[in-house]
């Protein structure tokens, strides 16, 4: 049966709408019937209602009843720092009016704005006639604040923006730039203090780890295929990028940029639990134990007749600075 509302005339436009809907379905539903008779076709099963609908909706609000009676964590905004109160207070207070305290409306709010900081450095004459001229802050490198290029290199690097659109986006903000110098400072960026605070990171991140976790992938560096590491914990990632994935390069990525080679009493050890021969732990037990670079390590290896071996030599050094880190 159709539920047909009493009263048609003063029916709202949904249950209309509603009540047409279902009529329309029920018509295509007697008309898809005669057809198959009349076609010879058996007609539609007579399928009861699983009742899965009802009960799913008893689930879900039983879910809902329950998880309403859970008590909630806060509001996101009670865990912000405020940074500037401002005062309001209601126009036209009538005579008598008593104070009752504060509704707090909490409103985020991003400042971003073009500052000209003029440097005026003072200059002294010496009693010998020469020119004294006090120095610029450490920070200051040309006419650009630290600040300004570090925000070009985020919206180059991490926001993939074209260099017009960030001298477009900066002019728009009041600085005074074009896409020469947009490029300059890009071009001039310390890509070497980029690196080394990598580095730092990442050799920080592996001396004070209890666990880490290391993955690669294929990627396309320098024109050529290649393999991205990535290491960490849930403190620190480090992505590096060699074209090697062999065991070897795994460990000169653990040394974090260290690029020398110490003969240790773990590295002894390391070379013992590989049953390396005696002789040759003794060997390099008698010689020098540090190396600054792979190349002393190699020419050492050579003096001593091992260079047609090395790998296993210069993995059980490596792993052993990679563990130890830097001093």
């Amino acid at each position: 049966m159709v539920d047909v509302p009493p009263d048609l005339d003063n029916a709202s436009h949904e249950d209309l709408k509603e009540l047409v809907q279902t009529l329309l379905e029920r018509v295509n539903a007697a008309l898809r019937d005669e057809n198959a008779r009349l076609k010879g076709k058996p007609p539609r099963p007579d399928v009861k209602p699983s009742g899965m609908a009802e009960k799913a909706q008893s689930r879900g609000a039983s879910k809902a009843k329950a998880k309403s009676k859970k008590p909630g964590r806060g509001s996101k905004r009670s865990r912000l720092r405020i940074d500037e109160d401002r005062h309001l207070q209601p126009a036209d207070l009538p005579n008598g009016s008593r104070f009752k305290g504060y509704q707090d409306h909490l409103v985020q709010e991003l400042v971003i704005r073009a500052r000209t900081v003029r440097y005026r450095r003072e200059r002294w004459l010496t009693p010998n006639g020469r020119t004294v001229t006090a120095e610029l802050p450490g920070h200051v490198q040309g006419h650009y604040g630290g600040d300004l290029r570090r925000l070009i290199v985020t919206l180059y690097h991490r926001g993939q923006m074209t260099i017009p659109r960030i001298t477009t986006q900066l002019r728009d903000l009041g600085v005074d730039i074009d896409r020469r110098q947009v490029r300059r400072l890009l071009d001039d960026t310390d890509a070497e203090a980029f690196l080394t605070e990598a580095q730092d990171v990442l050799h920080a991140g592996l001396a004070t780890a209890a666990w880490v976790s290391v993955d690669d992938t294929g990627a396309r560096h320098q024109a050529r295929n290649g393999y991205c590491t990535q290491i960490g914990d849930d403190r620190f990632t480090a992505f590096l990028t060699r074209f090697s994935k062999s065991r070897q390069n795994f460990l000169e990525l653990l040394r974090a940029g260290h690029t020398d080679y110490v003969v240790n009493a773990e590295a002894l050890a390391y070379m013992r639990g590989r049953n390396l021969s005696q002789a040759v732990i003794d060997q390099l037990a008698e010689g020098p134990t540090y190396f600054p670079d792979a190349a002393s390590w190699q020419a050492h290896l050579s003096a001593l007749g091992l260079d047609q071996a090395p790998c296993s030599l210069t993995r059980s050094v490596s792993r052993q600075r990679g563990r130890s880190g830097a001093r």
